[in-house]
């Protein structure tokens, strides 16, 4: 992989790792037109590495409300009276973060693998589309973000699993499972944030820790440490950005998306023009 390679993708997994229309699509989309393996080792490594960069900068964006999780976490375990609002959302991202944790980890033969078929990409970004929309529709949107038990971190978590599917998205799937579950917009879409730390750098240092000699073999160190630069400055921007636009607009504004960009790779599938794999 060249620099100029490893910027287009870094700006590429900025842009859509907080959006609700995949990330990892995206990535094998583009990887597939580059003329990269996508199911290689070393690929599929920097793909998930690269991801780090959009989760240091919700780190730094949310730097003052994490502190304050971590904190109230810290104290709440040894004092029952200090158990306020943010002590239940740590717990909150903890519990909720377990089920991929697992799931990913059970799986990620299948996920480097077969699920890198760019026809899975196509299936995923349309059907996901759906309760997208219907989430929309169905919730409520009443209940803000001090309002959220164990049980919607349950559900939500368990939700979380299906993004680890190129296509459906991390941030499609928490958000429409918040929405459903009548939490308003602004609420889901930073509980998306929030448990997107503990899962993406679980998963890109993982890959990091077992995959090095692939990534030096295929890809370069040099490239991935440039696309995961790249990735941490412009998913900066796309955090702030989605956070103003889900405050006075629907998530189906990116179905219309979804389903253009499904249209579009499953033409240049059909016609031989890029291969699913």
């Amino acid at each position: 992989m060249d620099m100029l390679q490893a910027l287009l993708l870094g700006i590429v997994e900025g842009v859509t790792e907080f959006l609700p229309v995949s990330s990892t699509g995206h990535l094998t989309i583009v990887e597939e037109l580059l003329g990269m393996k996508v199911d290689d080792a070393g690929v599929t490594a920097f793909t998930a590495i690269i991801q780090v960069g959009a989760i240091i900068a919700v780190v730094g964006y949310f730097a003052r409300d994490i502190v304050a999780l971590v904190r109230a976490w810290a104290v709440g375990l040894g004092n029952r009276e200090q158990r306020g609002v943010d002590y239940r959302l740590a717990w909150f991202v903890i519990i909720g973060s377990i089920p991929v944790g697992i799931v990913g980890f059970l799986a990620r033969d299948v996920i480097s693998g077969g699920l890198r078929n760019l026809w899975v990409v196509v299936a995923a970004l349309v059907l996901w589309s759906i309760p997208m929309v219907l989430a929309e529709r169905v919730g409520r949107r009443i209940r803000p973000l001090e309002q959220v038990t164990i049980r919607d971190a349950v559900v939500i978590g368990l939700v979380q699993c299906l993004a680890l599917i190129p296509g459906v998205s991390r941030s499609g799937a928490t958000i429409s499972a918040g929405l459903f579950l009548d939490i308003d917009r602004v609420a889901a879409t930073r509980i998306s944030f929030y448990l997107s730390i503990p899962a993406l750098v679980a998963a890109g240092g993982y890959e990091a820790a077992t995959q090095a000699s692939a990534i030096s073999a295929s890809v370069g160190w040099g490239p991935t440490m440039l696309a995961m630069l790249v990735s941490l400055v412009v998913a900066w921007v796309s955090i702030a950005w989605l956070l103003r636009l889900v405050a006075h607009h629907s998530i189906v504004v990116f179905v219309w998306y979804r389903v253009a960009l499904a249209a579009v790779v499953a033409g240049l599938l059909a016609a031989g023009v890029i291969a699913a794999a």
